[in-house]
C-alpha cells in the first residue's frame, strides 16, 4: 500500500461502512499481531479454562498517554505493561488481557501499526495474550490521536495473600529501581517543557521481578506500582491503609541524575514522579537482605531498601534527608504530571 494512501487509511475507515471496514481493520492489522485461538473465534468473549479452586486477579485501566509516543516506549507498550504490572502487583500471574482502542479520525495508519507493534512486543515479553478487544474510530475532535483501554486477568499464585493491613511495625520498604525516570522521560517529550535530558522511560513488564521476590521472600506484605503520584503516593496509600508511618531515607532512594536534575529546574519532588517499570514493597525486616538480592538476581540492577515502617506518625510519610533532618512528605493534588499514563 502506497503511503499515502497508508496516512489516509483510518480518516477513510472513519466514513466507511462500519461492519466493512472494521472487519478489514481486524483482519488486516489485529489478529495477524495477537492471533491465538481465543481471539481467532471472534467471539463477543474469550471463553477460557482455569484450574480448580484457583484464585483470579482482575484489573482494567485506560490510558490516554501524551505524547503517544516519547523516549523508551509509547502508549501501546505503556497499557499492557501498566496492566500486566497491575497484576503482578497483586501477586499474580498475569494470564489474558483485553484491548479498547479508541482511534481518532485522521491518526496515520503508520502509527496505528506502530502502536498495534508495541502491544504485540509487550504483550511476547511478558507472556501474556491480547484475547478480546474491540476499537471505535471517532470524529475528528473527540478524542486525541489515540486512547487504549486494557483489562486483564491473572492467577494469584497458592500461599500469596497481600495487603496493607499485613504489614508490621519495622518492616522493610523497598524500592526495585531508580524512581522517576517514567515522568521525566514524557514531560522531556512535550514540547512545552523545551526540557533534553537523554532520558527514556522505564515502562517494562514487572511480572518476572515479582515473582522471583515472592519466590524468595513469601512473607512480602505488600506492594504497588508507582505509577501516579509516585512513590511518595503509593507509600502515603500503604500508611494510611496500614494505620503506620513510613520512615524513607533519601540517600537510599536510587535515582538518575537526570531526573534529579530536571526536577530541579521544574520545581518537583522526584518522590512525586511516576514509573512504569519499578514497584515498591514492603517485607518483614529478616528478609530484606533476601529480597533486595532477589531482585537483582531478576534484572532489578538498582532494587534498594530504602527505609521502614514506624508505630509512630500513623498515616504519614516522612524522609530523613542526605543533611540529616526530616521532612513530612504532603500528598500532592491532581494538577502534577496530568496525562502521563
Amino acid at each position: 500500500m502506497p503511503e499515502e494512501q497508508k496516512e489516509t487509511e483510518v480518516v477513510r475507515l472513519a466514513h466507511g461502512s462500519g461492519g466493512e471496514a472494521m472487519g478489514r481493520l481486524i483482519r488486516e492489522l489485529i489478529l495477524p499481531r495477537f492471533d491465538n485461538p481465543l481471539l481467532h473465534a471472534l467471539g463477543d468473549s474469550a471463553v477460557f479454562e482455569l484450574p480448580p479452586g484457583a484464585r483470579l486477579a482482575f484489573t482494567t485501566d485506560s490510558y490516554v498517554v501524551d505524547p503517544v509516543f516519547f523516549p523508551g516506549g509509547d502508549i501501546g507498550y505503556l497499557a499492557v505493561c501498566g496492566t500486566v504490572n497491575d497484576l503482578a502487583m497483586a501477586g499474580a500471574r498475569p494470564l489474558y488481557l483485553s484491548a479498547g482502542l479508541i482511534v481518532e479520525e485522521g491518526l496515520p495508519m503508520t502509527d496505528l501499526e506502530r502502536v498495534l507493534d508495541s502491544m504485540a512486543r509487550a504483550a511476547g515479553l511478558a507472556g501474556v495474550q491480547i484475547v478480546a478487544g474491540d476499537t471505535k474510530v471517532v470524529a475528528r475532535g473527540a478524542a486525541d490521536k489515540i486512547f487504549i483501554n486494557t483489562a486483564g486477568v491473572g492467577l494469584v499464585r497458592e500461599g500469596v495473600s497481600l495487603g496493607p493491613e499485613r504489614c508490621r511495625a519495622g518492616d522493610a520498604v523497598l524500592v526495585s529501581g531508580p524512581v522517576g525516570s517514567h515522568g521525566i522521560a514524557v514531560m522531556a517529550a512535550r514540547q512545552d517543557f523545551g526540557l533534553e535530558t537523554g532520558l527514556t522511560s522505564d515502562v517494562a513488564p514487572l511480572a518476572g521481578q515479582v515473582q522471583a521476590l515472592l519466590e524468595a521472600c513469601p512473607g512480602v506484605r505488600v506492594m504497588r506500582d508507582p505509577t501516579r503520584g509516585g512513590l511518595a503516593g503509593v507509600l502515603t496509600e500503604i500508611a494510611a491503609a496500614a494505620g503506620l508511618g513510613v520512615e524513607l531515607r533519601e540517600a537510599a532512594v536510587p535515582g538518575k541524575e537526570a531526573v534529579r536534575g530536571a526536577c530541579e529546574i521544574l520545581g518537583f519532588d522526584p518522590l512525586f514522579i511516576a514509573n512504569e517499570g519499578v514497584f515498591a514493597a514492603v517485607v518483614p525486616a529478616a528478609d530484606s537482605e533476601i529480597a533486595v538480592g532477589a531482585l537483582k538476581q531478576a534484572g532489578a540492577a538498582e532494587a534498594a531498601w530504602i527505609g521502614r515502617l514506624s508505630g509512630e506518625d500513623p498515616g504519614t510519610v516522612s524522609v530523613e534527608t542526605v543533611v540529616g533532618g526530616r521532612r513530612i512528605v504532603v500528598p500532592l493534588g491532581d494538577e502534577l504530571l496530568p496525562r502521563i499514563c
